[in-house]
């Protein structure tokens, strides 16, 4: 990302001194400030359910972008209608939905920060009530479809029993993530994550629990992750070669027989040979059966082994609340990024209180307009 297209000074961080949180990152041909991401996070908010973004998101978005992320990545941003976890989710599944995004990729870039989009399909977790109108599955009455997913097995017992995917169906939906890719470049995104993880659509399909075809995609490892290969590859195909590939992946299900950490190392390998830059190593989802111990940067060991043992650069996420637990995590080569969620929603300028915590405030990317509260 070249420093004049910004619009505001960015204080160099390329000396060794510099915290490893303000350190830049250079992926392909976009660098990355420093290494805070902002994690997606579902907003609900497109209240004509339309899918179409809204003043929210860019206020949302654009606040974490002048608050000093380093990547500002929106939600699950559906591929199809149908591939919406709620009818109020963001779309980019038609040229006015790239219209109405763009906007706000632009403000994110104009403020220093890289706008990264996460193209996602929710399978069989798809068409449920957001979590302040109640969630579980919605009828159809209530705005709601019948799911799609690799086998018909619901998630849940709150949960629409799917359609199983034809291979028709699947090639379809293949096109689909490919037809969001150009949308992304056209709105002026630069950095795409495939959602693959928390029991969505091409998780779904990773995992056993989920995944009960005898068909080329199902039973064997190879079957399993071939969808997702196969949008890795379709994606990649469309996206230009300087653009940065995420793929979020849970880590494991938590659930015996369920993917585990041994298949993600061996599929983060194999993804390094598709075109991907970084894997988000996150967990769960998959199963309401799971038993997560969740505490303070739980999933970082598994950043931390898919990097190691997979060769490729990886985020860790989840319960990163401070600084110095975030340095901590990158000082010893566990990650090369961090993801943050809900501490960015409780606190948007956490980047420039972050740097001060760590005894280089200098680091920090001020937006000119609040120099004076610096």
């Amino acid at each position: 990302m070249a420093k004049e297209s910004l619009s505001h000074d960015v204080p160099s961080v390329s000396a060794p001194s510099a915290p490893h949180l303000y350190r830049p990152m250079p992926v392909r041909g976009v660098t990355l400030r420093n290494r805070i991401v902002l994690s997606p996070m579902c907003q609900y908010s497109c209240e004509r359910r339309d899918g179409l973004a809204t003043p929210w998101h860019l206020v949302h978005l654009g606040t974490r972008a002048a608050g000093g992320v380093g990547l500002v990545v929106p939600e699950a941003t559906a591929v199809a209608p149908e591939g919406r976890i709620s009818p109020q989710d963001l779309g980019i599944w038609s040229d006015a939905h790239a219209d109405a995004l763009a906007p706000i990729a632009a403000f994110v870039k104009s403020q220093g920060a890289a706008p990264g989009i996460q193209l996602a399909h929710a399978g069989r977790k798809a068409g449920t009530a957001r979590p302040w109108g109640g969630g579980g599955a919605l009828s159809d009455e209530r705005g709601g479809w019948t799911p799609i997913a690799p086998s018909a097995i619901p998630f849940s017992d709150g949960y629409r029993r799917p359609r199983e995917m034809s291979e028709r169906d699947i090639a379809g939906v293949v096109r689909a993530f490919a037809d969001a890719a150009e949308r992304s470049k056209r709105a002026g995104f630069e950095v795409i994550e495939l959602h693959a993880a928390h029991g969505y659509l091409m998780h779904e399909f990773l995992s056993p629990l989920s995944n009960r075809r005898t068909d080329r995609y199902g039973g064997s490892f190879e079957n399993r992750t071939r969808m997702l290969l196969e949008v890795t590859d379709a994606v990649r195909g469309v996206w230009p070669e300087d653009r940065p590939l995420f793929v979020r992946i849970s880590s494991t299900d938590w659930v015996d027989g369920g993917w585990d950490l041994d298949q993600s190392v061996r599929l983060a390998t194999v993804l390094t040979e598709h075109g991907v830059d970084v894997v988000d190593a996150s967990s769960g989802g998959t199963s309401p059966a799971q038993q997560m111990p969740v505490r303070p940067g739980y999933q970082v060991p598994f950043a931390e082994r898919i990097r190691r043992e997979a060769g490729i650069a990886t985020m860790a996420v989840g319960l990163i609340t401070t600084a110095e637990q975030a340095e901590a995590i990158l000082a010893a080569g566990q990650a090369d990024l961090v993801a943050m969620g809900r501490e960015l929603l409780r606190n948007p300028y956490f980047p420039l209180h972050a740097a001060a915590a760590l005894g280089s405030p200098e680091r920090a990317a001020w937006p000119p307009q609040y120099l004076r509260a610096r």
